[in-house]
């Protein structure tokens, strides 16, 4: 039986939310991307020094799904406009989808973005991503389409929002 709790990230847990992201994305992503721009993209996004950018520049807000004290997920939200945030990343083992894991962790990212003042949840998926339907369940709705340029790249996105009550 799962026992999940929340951690708040500091920069010191950056080893850990690149931990979980190494056996995260290649299963998340090999069907949609080319291995180099998986490569890229990891490089780019999750790399130690863009990490600990986003934590103390960007004023992204990490935090870390932990099962019996074991990280099995992350989040990632920031402030884009007053009262709308942005959920940038969110993160679960494989081997742990499917266990509720997810749905906890997007529950305690929605009560943290409530406690801060926020009113509305928006995020970016992939539009060959099967979390697509997982965020439709618990209550985003598509409001747009984006094509995001990184480096060489596309990323081809479905937007979604969800307003907080």
């Amino acid at each position: 039986m799962p026992s999940f709790t929340i951690k708040h990230a500091t920069v010191e847990d950056i080893p850990v939310i690149i931990s979980v992201q190494e056996k995260t994305w290649e299963p998340t992503y090999s069907d949609i991307l080319s291995k180099e721009q998986i490569d890229y993209m990891f490089e780019k996004i999750y790399s130690f020094e863009s990490l600990k950018n986003q934590m103390t520049v960007a004023g992204h807000h990490f935090m870390i799904l932990l099962n019996q004290d074991q990280p099995e997920g992350f989040v990632s939200v920031s402030e884009d406009e007053l009262g709308k945030f942005k959920l940038h990343k969110i993160y679960v083992l494989p081997a742990t989808q499917g266990s509720g894991a997810g749905k906890y962790l997007l529950n305690e990212t929605e009560n943290y973005v409530r406690s801060v003042g926020g009113k509305v949840l928006v995020l970016n998926v992939n539009k060959y991503n099967k979390a697509k339907t997982f965020y439709e369940r618990m209550g985003f709705q598509v409001t747009g389409e984006q094509d995001i340029p990184i480096g060489p790249y596309w990323m081809n996105d479905f937007i979604l929002e969800k307003e907080l009550k």
